[in-house]
């Protein structure tokens, strides 16, 4: 167990970064800067606020939340403790809420005061889901199915958001993205979870894993990234180039096509190839959002 409470503010300031997953910030970061200009074609202050909105106090509240309420079962899991999500020490766990729930208020508040009611709802919406995938009672993270769709609401409600603030319309072939990422989302959450299988049964927690086994998770997981990336084919020109931005996603889940429930460890090589890959992705998906900009 991380001990890190008695080392002063920089140690308390270190567990909070590590729980916010820094990993992942670009995740819910970018979709909102990228809807966000490709939108506005404008580099302002509410693409400022909003992307380190996005960045930083998104992902806090998101995954620090999750570390409070998880850390029994996080406990009994090997892959915790660093990068992949941290194991809070016990005396962390108020200052870690705290902190969750008070930084991303002055941000809410300047996002809010600069929208529109339709932009405050799908914030709103965007923030419920967060609050909802790991909070007591509601736990959106143990019904089975549900878990991966809200898990994609996550990163795809930055992206709606971008959109509406930017006050533009969203456009047909924006829809289509935003629904090819959003299985992208439940894809990576379902394969995500498979890894966990083992630890989320000692510690009687549920997910669509623990439910459906890891084989037909993955092959779940695998089928809704081959959708995702079909998807993109009906974009117009270029946008079709990027159902081939799936191929690297569906060649890492491809490797444990033939996992079991015992074996199902194993997937975390997968998961860590899997958050490489997105850096990759990432930037060919930049220079493809700047070819679609430069027409």
């Amino acid at each position: 167990m991380t001990t890190t409470a008695h080392r002063g503010p920089l140690g308390v300031v270190r567990e909070l970064t590590l729980s916010s997953r820094p990993l992942s910030w670009v995740n819910t970061a970018y979709p909102f800067a990228a809807a966000y200009v490709m939108s506005t074609r404008e580099v302002d202050a509410a693409l400022v606020v909003g992307t380190l909105f996005f960045l930083i106090p998104y992902n806090l509240l998101m995954y620090g939340i999750n570390d409070v309420f998880d850390y029994e079962s996080d406990l009994k899991n090997p892959r915790k403790g660093g990068v992949e999500g941290a194991l809070l020490d016990t005396r962390l766990h108020r200052t870690t809420l705290l902190a969750s729930t008070l930084l991303p208020l002055p941000f809410v508040a300047y996002l809010v005061a600069i929208g529109d009611p339709l932009s405050w709802l799908v914030l709103a919406f965007s923030l419920f889901a967060v609050v909802a995938y790991s909070a007591p009672r509601l736990r959106f993270k143990e019904r089975p199915v549900l878990d991966s769709m809200t898990s994609a609401t996550h990163f795809v409600s930055p992206a709606l958001y971008g959109f509406v603030l930017a006050g533009e319309g969203i456009s047909a072939a924006a829809w289509i993205i935003l629904a090819g990422f959003f299985l992208w989302g439940m894809a990576s959450q379902a394969f995500g979870a498979v890894q966990d299988v083992v630890a989320d049964r000692a510690a009687g927690i549920g997910s669509i894993a623990t439910v459906l086994g890891a084989r037909p998770t993955v092959w779940f997981a695998f089928a809704l990234y081959a959708v995702g990336g079909l998807l993109m084919l009906a974009l117009p020109w270029p946008g079709p180039l990027a159902a081939l931005l799936v191929l690297p996603y569906l060649a890492i889940v491809w490797q444990f096509r033939g996992i079991t429930d015992a074996t199902a460890e194993t997937a975390n090589k997968g998961w860590r190839q899997f958050l490489g890959a997105n850096y990759v992705v990432g930037f060919l998906v930049t220079m493809l959002l700047i070819w679609v900009a430069l027409r």
